[in-house]
Parts: C-alpha cells; sequence; structure tokens
C-alpha cells in the first residue's frame, strides 16, 4: 500500500470476537513487511472500543485521526479484523476490501469451520500461520490490483484462441472441468467453469499462486470460501515454464501422479511458442505492440459483470512517475471515482430506492489533474463508463485536459475486443 509516502505504515490485526485474544499481527512499512508490532495495550483498547459499540447496538466501522485511518470488520460472530493505516488520503474504501480479502485468505487455507467454531486458540493461532504469505502480499506494494477491484487480474495473450483450445483439451483429459493458466498471478487463460467460480475464490487462487516460491508441482489443499467454505478441494500446480503455470481445482481425483509428462508434452509441446509469447506479459498484460496512445502511462480496464480487469503501468516506461508511484496514482484514483462517483458495482451493495430513483444523474466520466490545468505540469486521470466496462487512465502532463474524455472514449474502444 502506498498511495500518499513511501514510508506509510500498516498494522493488521485479527483476535477472536468472542474472548479478544489476538490470533495475529501483521505490519508492512513503505510497502515491505516489517516486524514492528503494536503494544498489547492498543490492540486492546481498538477491540475494546469495538466491542463496546455492539454491546450497545452501535457498528463502529472506522475512524480517523489525525495520521491514521482505522477500521474494524467482524466476520460470522467469530472473527474481528482491525487494519490502522497512516498513509495520507487512504480510503475507507480501500481498507474494507483488504480485510475482505484478508479473512477470505483465512478460509481459502484454513476453511470456515475452522473460523467459526474455535476449540483450542493456540491451534488455531498456529494453523494461521501457513495464510501469513498470502496475507503480506497484500499489505505490500503488489503489481496485482485484484484485491482492491474485486476483480480477476488477467493478461491478453497474442494467441489466446490456440491457447484457449489446448486447455479445453488437456481439462477434459485430465478428468476436471476447471483449469486456468496463470502468470505472475494473472489468468492468461480458463475454462468455462474456472471463470465461473464466486468472489473472492476467482481473485484469491491465482493471487495465491503467484505468492508462493517457485516449485515443479503442487497438490495444496484449498477450501472455496463462496463456493465450497467448509469441504476442501484440491489445487494442483503445474510449472509450464518459469513464472507460467498450469493450475487444476479438483477434488479426490486426479492424484497428482496421473498427470504425467507424457499428458502434458501431448497438449503443451505443439504449444511452446505461444506459451513463450506469454512470459513477458505480466506487468504488461498487453500484447507487443497494442497501439495505446503516447500520453498514457497507465491503464485500469474493468468489466464489472464478468469480474475481470486488465492492469498495466509499463506504457512509456522511461518517462516519470515511477511504476511504483503509477501503480499508487491508479489505485487512488480507483478508490476515489469508485466510492464518490460512479453507481455500485454488482454485488458490491444492494441499490436503495433513492439510489435507482438517481441513476439517471450517475456521472460517466470524471477526470482529476493534480498540480495546474496548464500543459507540461502535473499528472492527468480520467475515468469513463461504458455498460459494464470502466476505464481509468493515468496521462502524462503533456495531455491537454480538454481532451480528456475523448482519448479516453477512444482507448476503450480500442480495449473492448480484449476484454
Amino acid at each position: 500500500m502506498g498511495e500518499g509516502g513511501t514510508e506509510a505504515t500498516v498494522h493488521l490485526l485479527c483476535l477472536a470476537a468472542s474472548s479478544g485474544v489476538p490470533l495475529f499481527c501483521r505490519s508492512s512499512r513503505g510497502g515491505a513487511p516489517a516486524r514492528q508490532q503494536l503494544p498489547f495495550s492498543v490492540i486492546g483498547s481498538l477491540n475494546g472500543v469495538h466491542m463496546f459499540g455492539q454491546n450497545l447496538e452501535v457498528q463502529l466501522s472506522s475512524a480517523r485521526t489525525e495520521d491514521t485511518t482505522v477500521v474494524w470488520k467482524s466476520f460470522h460472530d467469530s472473527i474481528t479484523l482491525i487494519v490502522l493505516s497512516s498513509e495520507e488520503g487512504t480510503s475507507e474504501l480501500r481498507l474494507e476490501r483488504l480485510l475482505q480479502m484478508v479473512f477470505g485468505a483465512m478460509v481459502l487455507l484454513l476453511g470456515l469451520e475452522e473460523l467459526t467454531n474455535i476449540s483450542n486458540v493456540e491451534r488455531l493461532k498456529k494453523e494461521l500461520r501457513a495464510s501469513y504469505r498470502l496475507i503480506d502480499s497484500f499489505l505490500g506494494d503488489s503489481e496485482l490490483i485484484g484485491d482492491l477491484t474485486q476483480c480477476v487480474d488477467c493478461v491478453v495473450p497474442p494467441e489466446g484462441s490456440l491457447l484457449q483450445e489446448a486447455l479445453s483439451g488437456f481439462a477434459e483429459a485430465a478428468g476436471t472441468a476447471f483449469v486456468s493458466l496463470v502468470v505472475a498471478g494473472r489468468v492468461v487463460a480458463a475454462t468455462e467453469s474456472w471463470w465461473r467460480l464466486g468472489t473472492p475464490e476467482a481473485v484469491l487462487l491465482p493471487w495465491l499462486v503467484g505468492s508462493l516460491p517457485p516449485q515443479a508441482a503442487r497438490d495444496y489443499p484449498v477450501y472455496l470460501p463462496h463456493g465450497s467454505p467448509t469441504v476442501p478441494h484440491r489445487l494442483l500446480t503445474l510449472t509450464l515454464l518459469p513464472g507460467l503455470e498450469l493450475c487444476l481445482l479438483c477434488g479426490p481425483r486426479p492424484p497428482l501422479s496421473q498427470l504425467d509428462p507424457q499428458l502434458l508434452e501431448r497438449w503443451w509441446q505443439p504449444m511452446l511458442e505461444p506459451l513463450k509469447a506469454c512470459l513477458p506479459l505480466g506487468p504488461r498484460a498487453l500484447p507487443a505492440g497494442f497501439p495505446l496512445h503516447t500520453d498514457i502511462l497507465g491503464l485500469l480496464l474493468l468489466h464489472l459483470e464478468l469480474k475481470r480487469c486488465l492492469f498495466t503501468v509499463e506504457p512509456s516506461g522511461d518517462k516519470d512517475p515511477s511504476p511504483e508511484q503509477r501503480r499508487c496514482l491508479l489505485r487512488s484514483f480507483y478508490t476515489l471515482v469508485t466510492a464518490m462517483h460512479f453507481p455500485p458495482e454488482p454485488g458490491q451493495q444492494e441499490e436503495k430506492v433513492e439510489d435507482v430513483a438517481h441513476q439517471a444523474q450517475v456521472p460517466r466520466a470524471c477526470y482529476l489533474v493534480s498540480g495546474t490545468e496548464e500543459p507540461g505540469t502535473g499528472w492527468r486521470l480520467v475515468a469513463l463508463q461504458l455498460g459494464p466496462r470502466r476505464l481509468l487512465l493515468l496521462l502524462s502532463a503533456q495531455s491537454p485536459s480538454h481532451g480528456l474524455r475523448s482519448l479516453a472514449t477512444h482507448t476503450l474502444h480500442a480495449l473492448t475486443p480484449l476484454l
């Protein structure tokens, strides 16, 4: 996290809701894991004020001090998560979604039963250590954005139809309907059944694969927070090329040994060149040579119905600001337009009667200029929504503000066939 200062500190607390016993505390500073821990008295006070409100039937969800934003969230009356961020201008929306992802990660790796029926706190503390790597990746400066958008990070391969055909054939031969190709935590291609996975597992599974150390093959037990929170499935991963993994979600069968080299060779050896072409796509997301305006420094394209997104800060990489700053600017702008301007995203919250009545007044485009509006100073950020698609662009200082909507509209039309 780091939309503001680079040395922002984030503390994440997990407590047993009934007893207030801390289960873990994870911290990051400047986007990197930190050993700095909160004093027990502070943890007790933060949990105490939340419990005090609950006893009076008051739901305390967030608070701000001069330099810190705090968000509380309880899950199933069993787990309380608290996040504190010293990041300048951080939004409650960002922190609420962080807590949703953290609890989703806990369910993914431990199952809901372990978290809702806590019989042995010490044992639960030990089991939760398995989720630290995934949780820490949410607190760090990630190149992904699905934790915030709740959409699957994707890339567009140059020969997508060939890969899709091979993926479908391999899935049938392997005996599972849930198969995907993942590069650097982003989905390259997937079967229809994989795409139908619910939130948050659709985001969490590729993110988990991207967060794990490299390994030729894995047989990893996972729960699906939405689809199967109490019955585990198996996540099988096979490295086709360094950084490019084949992922299968299945039940007791097939055993990992059944996915022998002959089966892999049959389906993927002919695809070697298209697979190699996927490797640089991680941070770039778009195929090489895709025409983008020279003023574009970064983009985020969301398909709100399919729950997929393309995110890159690679264009014009030789110009300021740095990739880290570009990601921070786009993340911050996304939270602003989502919370303030655009209609609720599908599945985010129920529409109230007055919201429906005012749909005609909802803006379809907005822009933000940092610094002055004079060409050559500051950065330009523009957001445009057309149908199910929402496009956010970070543009160089040379881009005149009067041409932002036209540039965004042209870019969205060019990207539409990809997502």
